[in-house]
């Protein structure tokens, strides 16, 4: 496939770095805040496929111009979810194809699961106070990340006391606590804790590399290709371990 890439930092490079490893596909177009005038609709065309790590303030327009190109687009950003409905909607009306996720990588989407499985179990537990907390790299533009309220989302669908998360510590007891750390290099740290009087219990996950990721990203443009529909990236996993 030729593939246009938004963002060239360190996802966009990483992926371009794999597929020029594995001679898989190829990079046709690389769109960074230095050269946004390339990405018009004829270049678009040309690609079989997009995949997007750019800015939150960069993805909307990038989506546009897909849907006009009718060219396939898998989303990495985040920071736009305010908009969802509204791109599913657009997406859906002209017939596009759209992949997204908070998160790309495998393990991630596991963690997802057990998330989900725990947040079921803990329902009814209302002596648990739920608390997430994540770590990433300065460089990270969004807090918190898009995984951690992704962990946040599926709780409050099952918290009986929850309302929404927060990005700070609060007493309140409707407020789902998420604490956010900027440190060094860090790829990306995300534990959801159930903590009471007596005990806490905790699921983790820690990144080694963007790798996870990037390969992620490619699984899910190798799939799109030639499909038509709004999906989020957990949908197409194995169901062995997604529902």
């Amino acid at each position: 496939m030729k593939i246009a890439l938004f963002g060239y930092g360190k996802m966009g490079k990483m992926i371009e770095e794999i597929i020029s490893k594995e001679n898989s596909h190829q990079v046709a177009l690389k769109i960074s805040s230095h050269n946004t005038s390339d990405a018009t609709v004829q270049q678009l065309q040309q690609a079989d496929i997009a995949i997007d790590f750019s800015t939150p303030d960069a993805v909307l327009q990038n989506i546009a111009s897909c849907l006009i190109a009718n060219t396939p687009i898998v989303i990495g950003t985040t920071g736009w979810y305010q908009h969802l409905e509204k791109v599913k909607e657009e997406c859906t009306k002209v017939k596009g194809s759209i992949v997204y996720a908070s998160n790309f990588s495998i393990g991630v989407n596991i963690f997802f699961e057990l998330n989900r499985k725990l947040a079921d179990l803990m329902s009814t537990r209302t002596d648990y106070e739920p608390f997430i907390t994540e770590i990433h790299h300065t460089q990270k533009k969004d807090q918190p990340s898009g995984t951690a309220t992704s962990l946040a989302d599926d709780i409050l669908k099952r918290s009986p006391t929850k309302r929404h998360w927060v990005n700070y510590e609060s007493p309140n007891k409707d407020e789902l606590i998420i604490l956010s750390r900027r440190e060094g290099e860090v790829k990306g740290i995300h534990e959801v804790k159930y903590i009471s009087k007596v005990d806490e219990i905790s699921i983790s996950h820690e990144a080694f590399s963007r790798e996870g990721f990037a390969k992620g990203a490619i699984f899910a443009a190798e799939w799109l290709h030639g499909k038509k529909g709004f999906y989020e990236f957990r949908e197409i996993l194995s169901q062995s371990f997604v529902r």
